[in-house]
């Protein structure tokens, strides 16, 4: 006796357009969030303030590694090169603002070499920190 005899010849099916949606989302999520991430980032560790306000002005970055390596907008320079690197910043723009980004093991006075320098040239300076 043939039990069987209306499942001959069945053919097993997958679909997989839902699979193909999934496929596009994360593909999508994954280019934007390659698009977010800046590769040319200098980690350093902020100091903490409970103070910090954010900044929209015209802003130039200047930043103070742990080994005493000085960069302007990510590109390395000099501590003798910093004045005429700024001075070609405030050239194009007069409102300029500093944002000092340090290394919180950096002694103090490389910190006041760089207000030294601000303060000479009449630019507002900012020490960048992260919120507690």
């Amino acid at each position: 006796m043939n039990l069987r005899k209306g499942q001959r010849g069945v053919s097993a099916e997958v679909h997989t357009s839902a699979m193909n949606d999934i496929m596009f989302f994360l593909l999508l999520f994954f280019l934007i969030a390659a698009t977010l991430t800046n590769p040319n980032v200098i980690k350093l560790q902020l100091p903490k303030s409970a103070s910090g306000k954010p900044i929209s002005k015209k802003t130039l970055n200047v930043t103070i590694s742990k080994d005493l390596q000085y960069t302007v907008d990510n590109k390395a320079v000099t501590i003798a090169d910093l004045p005429n690197t700024i001075a070609g910043f405030k050239k194009i723009s007069p409102d300029l603002t500093i944002i000092l980004h340090v290394d919180k093991t950096v002694a103090i006075q490389d910190i006041v070499e760089v207000m030294d320098i601000s303060n000479k040239m009449d630019i507002k300076l900012v020490l960048a920190t992260i919120a507690k």
